[in-house]
């Protein structure tokens, strides 16, 4: 039941009152006029659309991300803890510091934010602790592991990016605002459609099919936002950040 009731919130119930209060006054005032309904599938769906299909690919750019970030984590340190020059009490410091870099960026991308500086220090570490000791590791050792650890800071860059940059606001600003203009535009025109089709004495028709069409663009803007940030796990379509934290 939850998946049916995540699309429902006061941006709903708002639409809804426009939609009923609209329908009650075209009834009353006998308001009508004929107007062709494919505009709105310009003004309001094809934008609303865009901006779903905006928000469903950041959501497949974030997981990809965050499935190389914890495939290089794993790699480094398998590359690190492989290496027989380095000493038992720099490993465990080394594979600590790993765990934290995980740790730090699922805190940083999640409802309860860290700073991103803090990811980036942990890694910077790591990056540090290879270029002192490239010397004392195996043949081209070094340069393999900074090469995962690539991975590492490109997961780091391109989710932080994700949660920072979103589908232009301005584009959800027209959808919600045309969604709240929708009913003045569109009542008056199925109302004239019904009168002439004879159904002058049936004015539920009209609340019906207001209220339904309504409902249906207002919980696909609702989706769209709780795609928007794929991270804060406040929809039931959010990246579950838990799969992706790196524990040993």
């Amino acid at each position: 039941m939850e998946k049916y009731l995540v699309i429902i919130n006061w941006r709903t119930l708002v639409a809804l009152v426009i939609t009923g209060l609209t329908t009650h006054f075209t009834l009353i005032k006998n308001f009508q006029y004929n107007f062709d309904l494919t505009m709105i599938s310009i003004a309001i769906i094809f934008p609303l659309v865009f901006t779903i299909r905006g928000a469903f690919r950041r959501r497949e750019k974030a997981i990809e991300h965050l499935a190389k970030f914890k495939s290089g984590l794993i790699t480094v340190d398998a590359c690190l803890q492989s290496q027989a020059k380095i000493s038992a009490e720099d490993k465990a410091k080394l594979r600590l510091n790993i765990l934290n870099i995980s740790k730090h960026l699922l805190e940083y991308l999640g409802p309860a934010p860290t700073s991103l500086e803090t990811v980036r220090e942990e890694a910077g570490k790591i990056s540090d602790y290879i270029r002192e000791r490239s010397m004392s590791m195996k043949f081209n050792a070094s340069l393999k592991i900074q090469g995962f650890m690539r991975d590492v800071y490109l997961g780091i860059e391109n989710t932080a990016a994700i949660k920072e940059h979103r589908t232009p606001a301005s584009i959800r600003a027209y959808c919600l605002l045309f969604i709240y203009l929708y009913p003045v535009i569109y009542v008056p025109s199925v109302y004239f459609r019904l009168l002439d089709g004879g159904s002058k004495s049936d004015p539920w028709i009209l609340y019906t099919l207001a209220l339904i069409s309504t409902f249906i663009l207002i919980s696909l803007f609702n989706v769209q936002e709780q795609l928007e940030n794929p991270f804060d796990q406040d929809g039931i379509d959010d990246v579950k950040l838990d799969m992706f934290e790196w524990e040993k």
